[in-house]
């Protein structure tokens, strides 16, 4: 029995981008496509850099994306990539598997997850469902944070633009003084935007937020 062929966007053919720093492995990425779908074009990037740049160009229906590349660091190449593409599927693929990343990398805008080396038939299903307007993981991933409620992430994207910087600083190891110093601030304001962050957050001290933010990575999605 042959496998179903997933379905292609009413638009016509689709296009696709590939964003890997290992030339071979992008390669490998192209020809797995080119096996799942008839696309009608399909780009490479080497950098999230030369990514975005072709996105400039040119909307896609498809971005590949591995998140270990050498111009961005932790998600922060995810969320610019779904920031300047809203309506493409983002498909991560990745050796980081476990749970928590797959987790984190949904949060931040990832439409699926396939690790790296999986067989194509994993990537004929991960296309169908991201097609189709579902989220696709690997079969053995279990939600680290089941029905906790709002997750780490949701509580720091309620965080304000000045807000979020006074938080990284925090992480930075900055004190109240050097923080009002470096963005040009009362020290009084300062304390006033760290109870704010602890409340919004729902910490109770400087600790247990720069903990909160760093499970998240949020030090690495910052504007």
């Amino acid at each position: 029995m042959t496998e179903p062929t997933p379905p292609t966007p009413q638009t016509g053919a689709p296009s696709a981008l590939v964003i890997d720093d290992h030339p071979l492995f992008c390669d490998a990425l192209t020809l797995t496509l080119t096996s799942i779908a008839d696309f009608a074009r399909i780009d490479s990037a080497g950098t999230l850099g030369a990514g975005l740049d072709r996105l400039a160009k040119s909307a896609v229906d498809l971005i590949v994306l591995d998140l270990h590349l050498p111009d961005v660091d932790g998600l922060d190449g995810l969320v610019r990539l779904r920031n300047a593409a809203p309506k493409a599927h983002i498909l991560v693929v990745s050796s980081m598997a476990e749970n928590r990343m797959i987790c984190r990398a949904l949060k931040a805008g990832a439409d699926g997850f396939v690790p790296k080396h999986s067989q194509s038939a994993v990537f004929r299903r991960a296309y169908a469902a991201l097609v189709a307007g579902e989220r696709f993981v690997p079969e053995s991933y279990i939600d680290p944070e089941g029905d906790a409620g709002t997750d780490a992430i949701d509580r720091l994207a309620t965080l304000t633009n000045q807000q979020a910087r006074i938080l990284s600083l925090i992480c930075a190891g900055r004190l109240n003084k050097q923080i009002a110093f470096e963005l040009a601030i009362a020290e009084t304001t300062v304390k006033a935007h760290v109870t704010a962050i602890m409340r919004k957050l729902g910490v109770q001290s400087r600790t247990q937020a720069v903990l909160l933010a760093k499970e998240a990575s949020f030090a690495r999605v910052l504007p």
